[in-house]
């Protein structure tokens, strides 16, 4: 599976305050889960304050699932809470559950492999397509990322 050939992974080093609303929900619901990994506490726990202010608790187990998968597999370069721009690690996982919530899944499995390993990206997808199905049921749609890139990437070659 070709996993080159991606414009720009969207939101790479955009400011956390720029995000949407849904982009920005799950920034800092990774944050915060990275955090309370690496001090030890419960990651399940951590992400629930800004989840229950959206009246998106459901989101919080798939998120907390696919981040387990993630972890167990490679250092997940997270920023931290007050981190001033997205990191490329961010921003793929914002990618790929985009479009898994989208129901690009090819797309979806593509974004998911530039970060893990093949039968990882696979074993992704159940909680991805879970997490942006509770964000859906919860009213937050996240943006078509590609959608806004390949525009980007026609006016710069001019069609």
């Amino acid at each position: 599976m070709a996993t080159y050939g991606l414009p720009a992974w969207p939101w790479t080093g955009a400011p956390p305050e720029e995000l949407p609303p849904p982009e920005a929900l799950l920034l800092e619901g990774m944050r915060r889960w990275a955090a309370a990994a690496e001090a030890g506490r419960p990651t399940l726990a951590a992400l629930h304050p800004p989840f229950v202010a959206e009246d998106a608790l459901a989101a919080t187990g798939p998120l907390d699932a696919l981040l387990r998968l993630a972890a167990g597999l490679r250092p997940l370069g997270f920023g931290c809470l007050l981190c001033p721009r997205v990191t490329g690690q961010e921003a793929r996982l914002l990618l790929a559950c985009a479009l898994a919530q989208r129901g690009a899944r090819q797309q979806a499995l593509a974004g998911f492999a530039t970060w893990l390993p093949p039968a990882a990206a696979y074993a992704a997808m159940p909680p991805a397509i879970h997490l942006g199905a509770a964000l859906r049921a919860a009213g937050l749609l996240l943006r078509d990322p590609l959608r806004k890139a390949m525009a980007a990437s026609r006016r710069r070659a001019g069609r």
